[in-house]
């Protein structure tokens, strides 16, 4: 199927298609011109020579042979009219006109001929015009046609596939320029490499649309750094200060808390800047992150947070698991998760369950349908579970970039009870394949 799409397999399907079917109607067009010139030609000579035998008879009835061209002629008078229904009976119920009959010769061999036939009071007059070798030449044209169309129709495949070849010469030469060019931070100049005809043109407009890509890549690189830079600026002011201020042994236990969750809310800033940053610039940052430790931090900043709530918090499962990744992209990955089943369990629990390579986030919470499933990673998506919370639903939208990036797997579906259960797989999809450069 794949070489019925390619647009040479179009061309030279095109061409052998066009020779064939130019071929085939040629050669209907000319054996049925011939047919009928030839049939005409012996109906003419066949009647020509019954008129003439019909008068020679009547002005000489008492000898009944006549000199023809080409064709035997018989001539039964009424007493011998019943010797044609024992000699040709096929012949016997034939009316006036020409008819084209089969026989068997002497030999064995069958043959074929026409017969004139002209029934009159006093004579019955019969020609039979032998076509045996109209036959085989007819046979021998025929023969001649067909391989004519096989010539032909071989011809038109080389011929399409010759232009197919230098129709589409350029446009493969464009597509790995193009391809070699994508693999760069600066794009190439493809239209100097081709001449100024359609390819060219296609040529200079991909490389207008590939300088404005470039501008618009490079400013929004530029200010994704700018933002990252300045916002980290006031981030690192706060954390000194509150750093400063819990160092201080007067604190009450109320302010402390409040300047812990000050902090908590200054790294998660922290990591959520550092994982935009690492997606505006399609990099995979590297790292050493142990997820049991990571969740832990996680669980104890939303402990903090709780409120009264009767919700527990906890850790399962395998200890050791790290990750190849920046803290503060796992983080926010797997702050999420965390974040919304916390978010909206009311009572029972949540438990954070550590596998070989992958993370479950277990709640007991309402719940969802398998439509919010299959559309929760959608960017600005709020399930019907979401109610007036808070929230623009571009969390998860950022976890689904996140695990593109890294080639993570992240899915969520409906506990086995009540709940979510949502799951992320780290290392889960093999690195894309990609052809080295010629």
């Amino acid at each position: 199927m794949r070489y019925r799409r390619q647009l040479r397999s179009r061309i030279i399907l095109a061409f052998v298609l066009l020779g064939f079917g130019l071929t085939a109607l040629f050669a209907w067009a000319t054996n049925w011109t011939r047919t009928r010139v030839e049939n005409q030609l012996v109906e003419d000579v066949m009647n020509r020579n019954i008129e003439q035998a019909a008068r020679q008879f009547e002005q000489n009835p008492d000898n009944p042979q006549f000199a023809v061209d080409q064709i035997r002629a018989y001539v039964y008078t009424p007493e011998n009219f019943d010797s044609v229904r024992v000699n040709w009976p096929e012949w016997y119920e034939l009316r006036d006109g020409i008819y084209g009959m089969t026989g068997v010769g002497a030999d064995g061999d069958p043959f074929a001929y026409k017969l004139a036939v002209r029934k009159t009071p006093k004579a019955w007059f019969f020609l039979a015009y032998d076509m045996s070798q109209a036959t085989h030449g007819e046979e021998k044209f025929n023969r001649a046609i067909y391989g004519s169309v096989v010539v032909f129709t071989l011809l038109s495949l080389v011929v399409g596939w010759w232009s197919a070849s230098r129709v589409m010469s350029p446009v493969s030469e464009l597509a790995r320029r193009l391809k070699r060019s994508g693999r760069s931070s600066e794009p190439e100049n493809l239209a100097q490499h081709f001449p100024d005809d359609e390819v060219g043109q296609l040529a200079e407009a991909l490389d207008d649309y590939a300088e404005r890509l470039t501008e618009v890549v490079q400013r929004d690189r530029e200010f994704n750094a700018d933002v990252s830079h300045e916002l980290r600026t006031p981030l690192a002011v706060i954390r000194g200060a509150v750093e400063l201020l819990l160092s201080r042994p007067e604190l009450d236990d109320k302010t402390r808390t409040r300047l812990l969750r000050i902090q908590r809310a200054e790294q998660q800033c922290t990591d959520l800047i550092s994982a935009l940053l690492l997606l505006s610039r399609n990099e995979r940052g590297h790292g050493a992150t142990d997820v049991g430790k990571l969740a832990e931090q996680l669980l104890d900043a939303h402990r903090a947070q709780l409120g009264g709530k009767p919700l527990e918090l906890r850790v399962e499962g395998e200890r050791g698991l790290v990750v190849d990744a920046p803290e503060a992209a796992v983080a926010v990955a797997l702050g999420n998760l965390v974040g919304n089943a916390v978010k909206y369990t009311t009572q029972g629990e949540v438990v954070v369950w550590l596998g070989g390579r992958s993370v479950e986030v277990i709640d007991s919470g309402p719940g969802l349908s398998q439509e919010d499933a299959a559309k929760l990673f959608e960017r600005g998506y709020r399930g019907t579970h979401a109610g007036h919370s808070q929230g623009g639903g571009i969390g998860l939208s950022i976890v689904r970039r996140l695990c593109d990036l890294y080639r993570w797997d992240v899915r969520v579906r409906p506990g086995e009870q009540r709940g979510v259960v949502a799951t992320l797989t780290f290392e889960a999809r093999p690195p894309a394949k990609t052809k080295p450069e010629a």
